[in-house]
Formats: structure tokens, C-alpha cells, sequence
């Protein structure tokens, strides 16, 4: 599993699954599954970072968005989904998504609930993203698998992410 270059801003710098620079990184695998847990490991300075999910975005999506440079609201800019989460170095942001019954997403700050973020009732195919602020020393490494997690994830019934395979 990687990040998606075709989907992330141009602005995002790549290494693996870590990502660093400014702007929106999207991994390269949909959630899928019915609950889903993974991580992103903060370096870097003290700062406010966006984590959570984003719908599927291309190049036409920042061409548009460089064009409109002065109208950047959550639903422009592919954020809509995601939260703000003050992080320091060091740092691990957990994010839990369960699409049964409510679909929400929760977030968790070094293994401490973050309720007050929580994003009910979204609907669509979604990607695990980040968005780094320009301007700062910061980068994100996404863990996906559970051998790279640092915290629990919230309830057993929250494993990570899968790949879909299809059905040829």
C-alpha cells in the first residue's frame, strides 16, 4: 500500500508511506471494510494538521482549486471530511471509521478519544488522507498494518486497512 501520487497534491513530497511538504496526501487503497483503524506518525514541529478521509480527487481537482486560490472552504478543498488536530513531534493521530450502522469517523490524539471531532453519517468511497500545512517543518507517516500501530485501535471489531482484490 502506498499514498497515491495520482491523488495527492503536487505541493506532497513522497517517501514511502511517509509525506511531508504542504497540502492534501491521500492513501492509495479505499476503506472498504466495515470498520477500519490506521495511524499517521507526526515529525516535525508543533502544529495544526488535518487527519481523516477524503472522496477520490486528480490533477483537474488542484488545477481547479490553484485557479479558485481565494475561495478555500472544507467543501472546496477536499477537507469536508477531515479535522484539525494540534500535534508536536512524536505524535500519533488514530482515526477509526465504521460504515455500518452510523457511519462516523473517530479520532484519537496518542491513544486518548478525541469525541468532539468525530464526523457522523458520511456517505461514499473513501481514502485515508492528510493535510499538511505550508510553511512548517512537519511530515506524516501513514501505518496501515497493525505490526507498525503504536496505540490499540478503539474496539476489536477495528482492524486495518484491507485491499480489496476484485473479482475478474
Amino acid at each position: 500500500m502506498v499514498i497515491s501520487r495520482k491523488m495527492s497534491a503536487p505541493s506532497v513530497v513522497f517517501e514511502g508511506l511517509k509525506v511531508s511538504g504542504n497540502g492534501l496526501a491521500l492513501a492509495g487503497v479505499s476503506i472498504e471494510q466495515d470498520a477500519a483503524y490506521w495511524e499517521w506518525h507526526v515529525s516535525g514541529e508543533s502544529q495544526d494538521m488535518l487527519f481523516g478521509v477524503a472522496t477520490s480527487k486528480d490533477r483537474n481537482f488542484y488545477k481547479s482549486l490553484e485557479e479558485n486560490d481565494g475561495d478555500e472552504s472544507p467543501q472546496t478543498n477536499g477537507t469536508a471530511l477531515m479535522k484539525k488536530v494540534p500535534v508536536k513531534d512524536d505524535d500519533t493521530v488514530g482515526v477509526a471509521v465504521q460504515q455500518s450502522d452510523l457511519p462516523m469517523v473517530q479520532f484519537f490524539l496518542n491513544g486518548e478519544p478525541l469525541h468532539e471531532l468525530a464526523i457522523n453519517r458520511f456517505r461514499g468511497m473513501v481514502y485515508p488522507s492528510v493535510y499538511i500545512p505550508p510553511g512548517e517543518d512537519l511530515a506524516a507517516t501513514l501505518a496501515l498494518d497493525e505490526n507498525k500501530f503504536t496505540q490499540m485501535p478503539p474496539h476489536a471489531r477495528f482492524g486495518p486497512v484491507i485491499v480489496a482484490r476484485g473479482i475478474i
